[in-house]
């Protein structure tokens, strides 16, 4: 794991935010050298457009319905396809904001262009004021097929267009859901998950979801140096608070975490009580892992300039795609910081993860992977889907994603639509 370094000057114990230092602490800050270097990596090109023979110019974005499963799709003026599958459960509520205000802008444009589009597309129809989880993932499906076809008119895989390869596979580690239920039961779960595929590494929950109770702590207490226990130092381990802890709650969890050798300790407090985070990391020597809810590129950088975290962790959807997501793994970078993505649930987030893995060099081994996809599809190359052998996960080398749909099953899609006056804009 790269060594990080915690540097105390910006972490006060009660005020810490950018906006809250004095005048002297924030010139001194906009004018150090690990700022400057995190605002190069931060606005440093990311896509490989030498790569791919041009023009791509978009010619339609559909949006396709099969049951409960929805597939964002480009087509260029050559005929060229790309196609992602999004995650349900959120395109489910969000795909009037894609159709209104994602789709439209790029009709017309040419990809390899992408990452400019995507800052023109951030202030059209004035879609800043939109800006939060619903937007960015919609932006996300998006990038991901407008990446997918520019990767086939190039034959490169997404990863190899985003900077890679630089790893031809990785590990995964399996995360549990649960909560509530008692430590041994925990413990039978995750060693059902760890059988799957010989897993190295695990992830599990503490605390009761953005808050706890003298059961759920009770719990926690308990799970912490049981599931060490029964898996031996060999394991590597994870513990997700997500947001449930006040201060003192998390630095005693903390320091469990620590006695026991875990991983990282992710989002201990509540994922925008940025002070009471910076608080909490100056106190602990575990890696705090923190990222999941961020939108905000600002505010990313504000966590690795001030070594607030140890481990950044943007989720591919909720932040905005792949290339936002490595933006911030290249400021990591910067300042010697991992970065291991986090990733939301079903609709191939997985093939994703392993893209983003292939593209950056400063993530760990072990990268999250959710299991079985409801869609038919199979790795292009190998006939059978994304899967785990061995602990481990093979990064598609194919074309784009890499990835091919049944097409009977893409047959009974049908394409979504919105009144026309719900499209005219603002």
């Amino acid at each position: 794991m790269i060594k990080c370094t915690r540097r105390s000057a910006l972490i006060g114990s009660s005020t810490t935010a950018f906006s809250l230092l004095a005048p002297k602490q924030v010139i001194a800050a906009v004018e150090s050298r690990d700022s400057a270097s995190i605002a190069a990596a931060e606005t440093a090109r990311i896509l490989r457009r030498d790569l791919v023979p041009g023009p791509v110019v978009v010619g339609s974005v559909s949006l396709l319905q099969r049951g409960d499963q929805y597939f964002v799709r480009v087509r260029d003026t050559d005929g060229g396809e790309g196609m992602a599958l999004c995650n349900p459960n959120l395109m489910n509520g969000a795909w009037p904001i894609f159709l209104t205000r994602v789709a439209p802008f790029f009709k017309g444009k040419d990809l390899r262009n992408l990452e400019e589009i995507q800052n023109d597309l951030y202030v059209w129809q004035l879609n800043y004021k939109w800006q939060g989880l619903a937007f960015w993932c919609v932006h996300a499906w998006m990038e991901f097929a407008a990446l997918d076809l520019l990767g086939k008119r190039a034959g490169k895989s997404v990863s190899e267009l985003l900077g890679g390869p630089v790893r031809s596979d990785t590990g995964i580690y399996y995360a549990s859901s649960n909560r509530g239920n008692s430590p041994e039961a925990e413990i039978a779960h995750l060693q059902k998950l760890a059988d799957r595929a010989e897993a190295k590494a695990l992830k599990f929950r503490l605390g009761a979801r953005m808050r706890y109770d003298d059961a759920s702590t009770a719990r926690d207490v308990a799970l912490i140096p049981l599931v060490r226990r029964h898996f031996g130092d060999d394991m590597v381990l994870y513990a997700d608070a997500n947001s449930s802890y006040d201060v003192p709650l998390a630095i005693r969890i903390g320091r469990m975490l620590e006695d026991h050798g875990y991983g990282f300790y992710e989002e201990p407090v509540k994922f925008d009580h940025y002070e009471e985070l910076a608080y909490v990391s100056r106190k602990l020597k575990v890696p705090m892992a923190f990222g999941e809810q961020e939108v905000s590129m600002r505010r990313f950088r504000w966590l690795i300039e001030n070594d607030i975290v140890q481990i950044v962790q943007p989720d591919l959807l909720f932040n905005g795609g792949l290339i936002r997501a490595l933006r911030v793994a290249r400021m990591a970078a910067a300042k010697g910081i991992e970065c291991v993505p986090h990733m939301s649930g079903s609709g191939l987030g997985s093939l994703y993860v392993m893209h983003f893995a292939g593209a950056c060099p400063n993530t760990t081994d072990y990268q999250e992977y959710k299991g079985k996809e409801k869609v038919p599809h199979e790795i292009v190359g190998t006939g059978k889907p994304l899967s785990v052998v061995d602990g481990r996960v093979a990064i598609p080398s194919g074309p784009g994603l890499g990835v091919a749909f049944d097409p009977d099953y893409l047959r009974t899609a049908v394409e979504m639509t919105l009144p026309a006056a719900a499209l005219d804009g603002e």
